[in-house]
Formats: structure tokens, sequence, C-alpha cells
């Protein structure tokens, strides 16, 4: 391991991490989390008693690599779901005001009520965009359980929100 205060990567290392970054097209402004994961994953390697890469410098920019993908991914799935917020809205007729507002903090405050279970599938569907398919693999659930506890936030969803008047029955 590292002596106190000594950094876990070279300066040299830390640049080229920087380097794989922008030419990831991650902004600079997030360059410091990219370098803080690369340290993150290599302390979590060595701390699971795996040994140190061979190349260290040639593993911290795989990983580097491997956070841009993630960016760009992470940038995409918000992109879509602010564009699918901003479809319902025109489709709604609404328009910026009190009423949209109180509906957004509605749907926030139901999210959080939901069970646990509930509220993962629904985070990762609306929020995350991910398929039903794709949420069975990451809960490592069958495909039906990820739709029943899907339907049962959604049915929960709808009721609070009709309670609260803000949808119509």
């Amino acid at each position: 391991m590292q002596a106190e205060g000594q950094d876990i990567l070279s300066v040299a290392q830390v640049r080229r991490v920087r380097a794989v970054l922008a030419l990831g097209g991650v902004p600079r402004d997030e360059h410091a989390d990219g370098v803080q994961q690369v340290r993150l994953r290599l302390v979590e390697r060595l701390t699971k008693g795996v040994e140190s890469p061979r190349d260290l410098g040639a593993w911290a920019v795989a990983v580097a690599s491997n956070y841009a993908v993630d960016w760009h991914r992470s940038r995409s799935r918000q992109e879509r779901v602010s564009e699918r917020l901003r479809a319902m809205g025109e489709w709604r007729g609404a328009v910026p005001g009190p009423e949209s507002e109180l509906l957004t903090l509605a749907i926030a405050e139901g999210v959080d009520a939901l069970p646990a279970l509930q509220r993962q599938v629904v985070v990762l569907r609306f929020y995350a965009d991910l398929t039903v398919p794709q949420m069975a693999e990451v809960l490592a659930v069958p495909v039906g359980t990820v739709k029943s506890r899907l339907h049962a936030a959604v049915r929960a969803m709808r009721v609070r929100l009709e309670a609260d008047g803000l949808v119509g029955r």
C-alpha cells in the first residue's frame, strides 16, 4: 500500500487519465471526478485482496475510458428523460407555472413514499430509462417480477395523484 499522504497514482498517470477523459469528451470540470473514480477502483481492488495491476498506467487508462463511456451513457439517459418530460408537458398542454411545479413536487413525494422495491423499479424505468429486461438483469430478478413491481408502483402513484386532485380519473 501507499504511505500516508502519498497518492496511489503518479502525477504522470493522473495526467494520462485526464487526457483520456478529455479525448473521451468528458467536460473538463468532470475530470477530477474521473480521476477520483480511477483511484477508488484501484483501492477497491486492493482491499479485496486482488493484486495490483501489472501495468498500472494502462489499467488506469482503461478505467478512465470506461468512465468516459459511462458519463456519455448517463448524459444520454438524462436527455431522453428530459425529452419525455417536455413531450408530456406539451401533450398535456402544460405551461411552466404553479400547477406543473405542484405536480412535480407531488410526483417526487409519491416516489419517496413508495416501498423500496417499487421505488427502485420506478427510478430505473423512468429516470434511468432502462427497459424491463434491462431492469430484470440489473436487479437479478425475473422479468415478471419487474413488471409486477412496476405495475403496482404506477397504480399507487396514480391513486395518490388522483386523491390529491392533480390528475383526472
